[in-house]
């Protein structure tokens, strides 16, 4: 049969009862079968007999459509819990021309990270301080800017991030032992017409998460990963429509 199109590629974590997760929005697959091979020579210039030696099943995929639960179960296997880390760029906020000269970002309730704050009208940065800013200066705490009387009325424009507890999958990057291994399933499908291809592996380790971002371009993810024998001393199954 001949093939078109990137065709279809799912992941399912060896873990109990696990989400089949579907590489969304997929751009193309590649498996490689390499080997080493020995050659035997004798007097003349060809080899007269080639054996192979040790043998590599590897994969990649490239995919634009991002899923923490795919990411997590078939790379990271840490824990994941709902909801998400946003962020805010440039929430405008105005200094009170009076005392206490402080302003307090719309989502202070859960408020994560500070990222920055900026003079609205000409973009140059404040330093931040721990306290008793001067003009110029700003100090923050739980969300809470505060900034000195010489930038009194001023509007500014302030970076940060903050959490909800749903909406998405936040994933912990704990330090783990070396060994961990997260395992997956992997199952590529490709349709043409009414035939099918079909290369079910069923033991997998993913090597390497690029994510690569470019102005005027989309972010499309690429995943290697290693194919290896079950307990069965099995790699899997590849099926050909004739």
């Amino acid at each position: 049969m001949i093939n078109f199109g990137s065709g279809y590629l799912y992941g399912i974590s060896s873990a109990t009862n696990s989400t089949p997760r579907k590489f969304g929005t997929l751009q193309d697959v590649t498996f490689d079968f390499t080997f080493t091979t020995k050659e035997l020579y004798g007097q003349q210039s060809f080899a007269v007999d080639v054996r192979r030696g040790e043998g590599k099943f590897t994969g990649k995929a490239k995919f634009a459509n991002i899923s923490g639960g795919l990411v997590n179960d078939i790379f990271f296997g840490q824990n994941a819990t709902p909801g998400l880390i946003l962020s805010v760029i440039g929430e405008l906020g105005n200094i009170p021309a009076a005392t206490p000269y402080t302003v307090t970002v719309v989502n202070a309730a859960t408020f994560d990270t500070d990222l920055g704050v900026v003079y609205a009208a000409t973009g140059l940065p404040f330093t931040k301080v721990i306290s008793n800013p001067a003009t110029g200066q700003y100090a923050e705490a739980s969300g809470v800017y505060t900034f000195s009387a010489g930038d009194a009325g001023i509007p500014v424009l302030i970076d940060y991030l903050y959490t909800t507890a749903t909406g998405g999958t936040r994933i912990a990057l704990t330090n783990q032992i070396m060994g961990t291994t997260p395992t997956f399933m992997a199952i590529f499908t490709a349709h043409v017409g009414p035939k099918v291809a079909t290369l079910k592996l069923n033991q997998c380790t993913s090597t390497k998460l690029s994510f690569a971002t470019k102005l005027e371009d989309y972010a499309i993810p690429e995943m290697d990963f290693s194919i290896m024998v079950d307990s069965s001393n099995t790699l899997g199954w590849i099926s050909f429509a004739d």
